[in-house]
């Protein structure tokens, strides 16, 4: 399986026109509970060419293939996942520490890693998931 999503993540590129800096498992197979029907929760940060950053249009900023029976695959672009990167996103966090990763390009992750430890903020995270359990229990 992961020949096949390395596979589709060259396919996103060339389709969408970016390179995928970072990609990784997501979910539960990342942290090794999946059931026998789990799929692969595939994540990944993007960049545009220069150009597309260059542009007074707002664009969309997240890449979402359509999910088939084993494959959820979705990306960030990167000055999307920076932005949540500096509220403390608990799923971008989670995705920085994916033991499973499919892609990597240049040292973004391991940056962002170095930095999580100054800049994390427990109270962002807590914040986060009240919101979620607060939508859940409603």
């Amino acid at each position: 399986m992961r020949s096949q999503i390395i596979e589709r993540l060259h396919q996103i590129e060339s389709i969408e026109n970016i390179v995928i800096l970072y990609a990784c498992e997501s979910g539960s197979r990342a942290w090794g509970f999946p059931s026998t029907d789990s799929d692969y929760d595939v994540r990944f940060i993007y960049v545009h060419p220069t150009d597309w950053y260059l542009s007074i249009q707002e664009k969309r900023d997240v890449i979402e293939v359509p999910v088939n029976d084993s494959l959820d695959i979705n990306g960030w672009d990167i000055r999307k996942a920076l932005g949540l990167f500096r509220k403390s996103n608990p799923p971008l966090l989670e995705w920085l520490g994916s033991p499973i990763v499919y892609q990597k390009k240049g040292d973004i992750a391991n940056r962002l890693r170095e930095l999580s430890n100054e800049y994390y903020s427990p109270t962002s995270c807590i914040y986060h998931y009240l919101h979620m359990a607060q939508g859940n229990f409603r």
